[in-house]
């Protein structure tokens, strides 16, 4: 799909209009807003402590557990069935963008949906890396405490070592009964931390990729007698088709604020696109990216609010699963 210019990007009077201020106006306010919210949850959170003992430490805390990157939603997958399918997931995805790649050639790098493709991808690679060390680590034993988190499985409490009287298997804190013991490096925390935003924008752009795409950009495509080829729905429903199915066995949970990283992302492409066209005289990807036309300012701000009802299905999704897993297998669920 290739969108002529009807205005003339390298000219000055392309971005100084006010039709151009508006679309920059509402890209810089959601990049503002979003780092705000970062900074006021993260980065605050970060810094407070707990005035519970502990207890909520990982709501405290600027990282997700290691634990939640690779264990499945219930005991009753076991986490190898996690880890093969997002190694199937990554390798079915790789082969797709390849092939993709190979027929249309990397000019289709310039459109949101490869981005979105590439993103799934390097998350099923991820995923599965942290899936294979998880495996791996939960069965090795080991006595070197140095630089590691001790984490309950049952209690759902997180600290580090050299905070506790946790020594060889031997508890002599005040008031802690661990049931099960699993040591793993401090480091991993960090790339949970790092997956579980991974996660938060994969999941809000794969949404607002396909149905953008269903809804919006192939109904006008009909209208011109469009061509859908097969790899052009591989793009628009495999990524969303292997997500969910990750989604129905991982237990990474989401919340609201972190739409932001979503809203970012987003930006970033956005600004892509307005560097490559600064620069270089060429087509636009999507057709309501040029700033020219009377409505563009209309459809900036109709993309920004769409962020919210794609990534509120995420968390319908998530908080729909969490609600019937603590229902039907209430002594099972993994979900802090």
């Amino acid at each position: 799909m290739l969108q002529l210019l009807a205005g003339d990007p390298s000219a000055q009077s392309y971005w100084l209009n006010w039709k151009a201020f508006l679309c920059e106006t509402w890209v810089l306010s959601s990049i503002v807003i979003s780092l705000v919210l970062i900074w006021k949850n993260e980065c605050l959170d970060r810094d407070s402590s707990g005035s519970d003992g502990g207890v909520k430490w990982r709501d405290k805390s600027w990282h997700y557990w290691f634990d939640e990157s690779w264990r499945p939603c219930i005991k009753e997958i076991h986490p190898v069935l996690l880890m093969v399918f997002r190694l199937v997931a990554f390798v079915l995805l790789l082969a797709a963008l390849t092939a993709d790649v190979i027929v249309h050639g990397f000019d289709l790098f310039l459109y949101y949906t490869q981005w979105t493709f590439m993103l799934v991808t390097i998350y099923f690679l991820f995923g599965s890396l942290l899936s294979i060390y998880g495996c791996y680590w939960c069965y090795k034993p080991t006595n070197n405490f140095n630089d590691f988190i001790l984490m309950d499985e049952e209690n759902n409490l997180q600290m580090a070592l050299s905070h506790t009287q946790y020594l060889q298997g031997v508890n002599t804190g005040d008031n802690l009964v661990l049931q099960r013991k699993l040591f793993v490096p401090k480091s991993m925390g960090l790339f949970g931390y790092v997956f579980q935003i991974l996660f938060q924008i994969t999941a809000g752009s794969v949404m607002l990729t396909d149905c953008l795409y269903w809804t919006v950009i192939f109904p006008f495509l009909s209208i011109k007698d469009y061509d859908l080829s097969f790899l052009t729905v591989v793009a628009h429903s495999l990524n969303a088709i292997l997500l969910l199915g990750d989604i129905t066995m991982n237990s990474l949970q989401t919340r609201w604020f972190r739409i932001s990283y979503f809203l970012l992302w987003t930006s970033v492409y956005v600004i892509f696109q307005w560097i490559v066209h600064a620069c270089v005289s060429t087509w636009w990807p999507y057709p309501f990216l040029d700033m020219s036309l009377r409505i563009a300012p209309l459809w900036y701000l109709v993309v920004a609010l769409m962020h919210i009802p794609c990534y509120g299905i995420v968390v319908l999704l998530i908080k729909l699963k969490r609600s019937v897993l603590f229902k039907w297998f209430p002594e099972s669920c993994c979900f802090l």
